[in-house]
């Protein structure tokens, strides 16, 4: 995987940093390191990171290295779920990869993205996993047959594994839920505030709902 820097033509435009196509087993921060070999003026800066899925603990030394070089990470694109709900909850600007650019095509994930809060009396029912881009607020209601994922707060309902799926999740930023439910089991959330830069998680383990600080990784 090589990245690619493009640097502003203008002043006051931000560069571009592009990472190539995800490869298992390479790792991201060293080739950023590479590109960013070349002197550019300092300034604002934006990720490219198609289809890379990047945690925190990765964007957090992808930051760091570009603070070092005098840059200011503005904006990132993605098209991988797992960087998009990481990036997020770090309260960076973070933006699903237009799907009619081709340096960065939309990748073909196994979920579907659903963009906006949920309110009382919304249900949404999913197929497979589910990305809420948004808070599920009290009376809503959001269920899906293996995974759900919650960038915003869960304060409704929510049930993964519905068809009876035991290694089902439920990840949001905040676990504040009316009630919770993986594939047979009732859990309630957890009154404490989650670990600063870290979404909670709640798994069923041994038949029951545990809930516990999670990095925002989609689960397989």
């Amino acid at each position: 995987m090589v990245a690619r820097l493009m640097a502003a033509n203008f002043e006051g435009w931000p560069h571009n940093l592009e990472l190539g196509a995800w490869q298992p087993g390479e790792c991201p921060k060293e080739s950023v390191h590479n590109a960013l070999g070349t002197e550019i003026p300092p300034g604002l800066i934006e990720l490219h990171c198609n289809d890379w899925p990047l945690d925190i603990p990765l964007i957090k030394a992808i930051q760091q290295r570009l603070n070092k070089q005098g840059l200011i990470l503005k904006r990132l694109t993605t098209s991988a779920p797992t960087t998009l709900v990481a990036a997020r909850s770090m309260g960076l600007n973070c933006e699903i990869a237009s799907a009619d650019r081709p340096d960065f095509p939309v990748q073909e994930a196994e979920l579907k993205v659903h963009q906006g809060t949920l309110r009382a009396g919304d249900h949404l029912e999913v197929e497979g996993s589910v990305l809420v881009l948004g808070d599920v607020n009290p009376g809503a209601k959001i269920t899906a047959t293996k995974h759900i994922l919650i960038w915003g707060r869960l304060r409704g309902i929510a049930h993964a594994g519905c068809s009876g799926n035991k290694a089902s999740r439920i990840i949001a930023l905040q676990l504040r839920p009316l009630q919770l439910r993986i594939a047979d089991a009732v859990a309630r959330g957890p009154e404490e505030l989650p670990a600063e830069g870290y979404c909670e998680q709640a798994e069923l383990i041994d038949g029951e709902i545990r809930i516990k600080s999670a990095e925002p990784t989609l689960p397989s």
